[in-house]
């Protein structure tokens, strides 16, 4: 393993790639619901399919756009501070599916915004854990001046996501990332703009992520 070094272009593009393949797929599922709407002669019960292909794959998107704001975005001015309750909304929105259930711990509170993107993007290595799905436990421990975050995902086949602690640390094989790998990268950055270090384990079909202050 080898230090990353990126400079603040690479960055930026890397993560646009990554939100891009986020919100590319629910894009992708309205357009070809549009053109099946469209089709002269289709019957009824296809249009009904297409329309209801659209409402859902529509709610997808902003979804997952509502997510990448907080957790890539700026959300907020610098220095500024985020409520909790808000990164429940957006989280619990983007694993709103069948596969994955993501149940929250938390009181309501505001904390500084690399805090709270890093515990979004904790979850989002957490789900990369438990590729066949299962149930993820978010719990925030402490109050605003010093907290702890727990990230548990449960499920079949459940791992500790292939070179994530080393990517967290801002290492990677030949010191190179690429899209797939950016987001875990990114919240090596995160955590350290946040002054806290994140540690993983697993245990059977547990994988347990945490982040407290260095």
């Amino acid at each position: 393993m080898a230090t990353v070094s990126l400079d603040s272009l690479d960055l930026a593009a890397l993560l646009c790639s990554r939100v891009c393949h986020d919100v590319i797929s629910p894009v992708g599922a309205i357009v070809n619901g549009l053109e099946v709407m469209e089709e002269e002669g289709g019957d009824a019960e296809m249009k009904e399919f297409a329309l209801d292909l659209i409402r859902k794959s529509a709610r997808q998107a902003s979804a997952r756009l509502q997510f990448a704001r907080i957790a890539f975005g700026a959300a907020g001015s610098a220095g500024a501070a985020i409520d909790l309750g808000d990164a429940e909304t957006v989280a619990k929105g983007f694993f709103n599916d069948d596969r994955t259930q993501l149940t929250w711990d938390a009181r309501r509170m505001l904390l500084p915004k690399n805090r709270v993107k890093l515990l979004l993007n904790l979850v989002v290595i957490a789900a990369q854990g438990i590729p066949r799905g299962g149930t993820i436990a978010v719990t925030v421990e402490g109050d605003e001046q010093a907290s702890r975050f727990v990230v548990r995902a449960q499920g079949k086949a459940a791992r500790v996501p292939t070179h994530a602690p080393a990517l967290v640390a801002g290492e990677a094989e030949d010191g190179v990332v690429d899209a797939h790998a950016i987001q875990a990268y990114y919240t090596g950055l995160v955590a350290r703009a946040a002054g806290m270090g994140v540690g993983f384990a697993l245990d059977g079909d547990v994988v347990t992520i945490t982040a407290e202050p260095s």
